[in-house]
C-alpha cells in the first residue's frame, strides 16, 4: 500500500509542478508581449485566456490517448520543458529578424496551454489505479491550483526581478524535466515491461544536454535579439519587477528607453524638459516646495535646483532601480548633472496615485507630472479625473500643475483628452507644444488654480527666463503657446470624454492616434 501511494505522490508532485511552471510560462509570455507590443491589459487577457482555452482542446483531445499513458505523459512533460525553456530566446530571436513575434509569442501560450490540458487528464487515469474517483479528480485538480498559486508567487518576487527573462523560463524547464526524471524512476518497472526505459532515458539525458546548452547561452543569445531591437549600442539593460530599463549610446549620446519606448535623448533632452519645468516655476514666483511625480532619471530635479528659492522637492517615482539609475549611473550622473544628490531631494518609491491620495501632510507650489505616455489602464490612472482632483487639493491658493501630454499631433485626441481632464479637476489651463528632435512634437498642459486660461497664456507669451537654460527663451514661448488657429484643438464636438478610472477612455484615445506617421 505504501508503493502504491508512493506512485500517487509523484503523479500529484508532477502536477504540482505543471501548474507552477505552466503558469509562470504564461506570465513570462505575457511580459514578453507587453515588452515587444504595448498595451500589458489586452496582452494579459488575450494570452491567459488563450492559455485556458488551449488547456480545455487540450483536455479534449487527451481522449485520443488510449495506451502507454506514462510514456506519453513523459513525452509531454519532455516537450512542455523545451517549450516554457526557450520561449524567451524564441522570441528575441525572431524579433530581431521579423516582425512575426506578436504571432510566436500566441503561438507559445496557446501550445504550453495545450500541453498541460492534455497532461491533466492523462495524470487522472493513471493515478485512477491508486485512487477512487472522487479522490483521484479533487486532489489532482488541487494540486494543479496550488502549483498555480505559488508560481504566481514566484514569478512576481523572485522570477521576473531576481531571474528576469532570460533564466526564469530555463528554472521553468527543469522543474518539468526533473518532473520527467522522477517519473521514468518511480514508474520504471511498467516501462520496462513495454521495452521503453532505455529508449526513454536516453532521451532524457539528450534533453538534459539541449537545457545546459541553452542556460549557458541564453543570455547572450537574449542579449544579442535585444540589440538589434535597437538602433544604437546597449550599454546599460535591467528588466525590473515593473519594467525593463535600456540605455543605448551612440558617439557621445545616449538614449533611455523604457519598455522599449524612448524616454529621451542626451542630444535635445533639453527641449523637452526645460519648458516641461521653467514656464511653470517662473509663474510660481519663488517657489519653495516642489512636488515630481516621475523623473527618476533626474533631468527634472536639475532644472528645478536652478531657482534658490526651492527649498523642498519630493520625487515619487515607482521603480527603485530607476530612482537608483539616477543617482548612480555614470551617464545619467552626467545628464542630470547629480541633481539626484541634492540634499533638498526627498526620494519615494511608492505609486504617484497612492501618494498623492494618501498625503496630508505636505502641499506643494508646483506639481510636475513627467510620466510615461498613457499607452495602459495603468499609467491612465495618472491622467484621470481623479488623480487632477488630488493635485488639486495638494497645491496651495496659487499652485501651478504641469503634466507631459503626449504628441499633439501623432496622438491629437489624447492630447485633448489629458486638458478636458485638468478643467474637469477645476483647474484653468494652457497647452504647449515643441519640436524635439528625436521625439517630433511632444506636448505638455498647465493647470492654475487661480491665474484665468487668457491670463495665464498671456502671461507664458511674455517670460524672460532669469535661470540659466541652454535652450528656452522669451522668443521660445511664442512658439511653445502657438498651435495655429485657436479652434484647431479645440474639442468643438464635444466627442471626447473626460479620462476617469471607472471610464478610462485615454490610453484607447492615445493607441488610436497617428503612430504610423511618426
Amino acid at each position: 500500500m505504501h508503493f502504491l501511494k508512493n506512485k500517487s505522490f509523484v503523479l500529484k508532485a508532477a502536477i504540482f509542478a505543471t501548474g507552477f511552471a505552466g503558469i509562470v510560462a504564461e506570465y513570462v509570455l505575457s511580459t514578453l508581449a507587453t515588452y515587444f507590443i504595448g498595451n500589458s491589459i489586452f496582452q494579459w487577457t488575450m494570452i491567459v485566456s488563450l492559455m485556458l482555452f488551449c488547456m480545455g482542446l487540450g483536455s479534449r483531445l487527451s481522449k485520443l490517448i488510449n495506451k502507454n499513458l506514462i510514456r506519453n505523459f513523459l513525452f509531454l512533460e519532455i516537450s512542455l520543458s523545451l517549450v516554457v525553456a526557450f520561449s524567451s530566446i524564441l522570441v528575441y530571436t525572431i524579433a530581431a529578424f521579423s516582425s512575426s513575434y506578436n504571432l510566436l509569442i500566441y503561438t507559445l501560450s496557446m501550445l504550453v496551454g495545450l500541453l498541460i490540458g492534455l497532461e491533466i487528464p492523462l495524470v487522472i487515469r493513471i493515478n485512477n489505479e491508486y485512487d477512487d474517483l472522487k479522490t483521484n479528480i479533487s486532489s489532482i485538480l488541487e494540486k494543479d491550483y496550488y502549483g498555480s498559486l505559488l508560481g504566481g508567487v514566484f514569478f512576481a518576487f523572485i522570477g521576473l526581478p531576481v531571474l528576469g527573462l532570460s533564466y526564469t523560463p530555463f528554472v521553468l524547464g527543469l522543474i518539468n524535466f526533473l518532473v520527467a526524471c522522477l517519473v521514468l524512476l518511480k514508474f520504471k518497472d511498467k516501462l520496462i515491461e513495454n521495452g521503453q526505459l532505455k529508449s526513454l532515458s536516453i532521451l532524457l539525458s539528450f534533453i538534459l544536454l539541449i537545457l545546459i546548452f541553452g542556460i549557458v547561452n541564453t543570455n547572450s543569445v537574449i542579449q544579442w535579439g535585444e540589440q538589434n531591437k535597437y538602433q544604437d549600442k546597449i550599454v546599460f539593460s535591467e528588466q525590473t519587477k515593473y519594467q525593463k530599463i535600456v540605455l543605448t549610446e551612440w558617439k557621445d549620446e545616449h538614449w533611455l528607453y523604457l519598455n522599449g519606448n524612448l524616454q529621451f535623448c542626451s542630444i535635445d533632452e533639453k527641449m523637452y524638459h526645460e519648458p516641461l519645468v521653467h514656464p511653470i516655476m517662473q509663474l510660481a514666483h519663488h517657489p519653495e516646495n516642489i512636488l515630481v511625480l516621475g523623473g527618476g532619471d533626474g533631468c527634472a530635479v536639475r532644472e528645478i535646483l536652478k531657482y534658490d528659492s526651492v527649498k523642498k522637492i519630493d520625487l515619487v517615482d515607482l521603480d527603485p532601480s530607476m530612482t537608483n539609475l539616477g543617482k548612480e549611473n555614470p551617464i545619467l550622473i552626467n545628464i542630470n548633472e547629480g541633481a539626484m544628490h541634492s540634499n533638498k531631494l526627498t526620494i519615494y518609491n511608492e505609486d504617484g496615485f497612492h501618494f498623492i491620495e494618501q498625503n496630508t501632510s505636505d502641499f506643494y507650489d508646483v506639481i510636475i507630472i513627467d510620466l510615461p505616455d498613457p499607452r495602459n489602464v495603468e499609467l491612465g490612472r495618472l491622467y484621470s479625473h481623479e488623480f487632477y482632483t488630488h493635485c488639486y487639493r495638494k497645491l496651495r491658493p496659487n499652485g501651478l500643475v504641469i503634466t507631459q501630454s503626449g504628441s499633439p499631433y501623432f496622438a491629437t485626441k489624447a492630447f485633448k483628452c489629458i486638458d478636458k481632464t485638468l478643467k474637469s479637476a477645476k483647474f484653468n489651463t494652457v497647452q504647449m507644444h515643441n519640436q524635439i528632435i528625436t521625439m517630433g512634437q511632444w506636448g505638455w498642459t498647465i493647470g492654475a488654480k487661480k491665474i484665468t486660461s487668457k491670463e495665464l497664456k498671456q502671461q507664458l507669451k511674455n517670460l524672460n527666463f532669469k535661470a540659466p537654460t541652454k535652450w528656452i527663451n522669451h522668443e521660445a514661448m511664442q512658439l511653445l503657446t502657438s498651435f495655429g488657429k485657436e479652434d484647431y484643438f479645440t474639442d468643438s464636438s464635444n466627442e471626447i470624454r473626460v479620462n476617469k478610472i471607472h471610464d478610462p477612455v485615454l490610453y484607447q484615445y492615445y493607441l488610436k492616434g497617428n503612430w504610423d506617421l511618426y
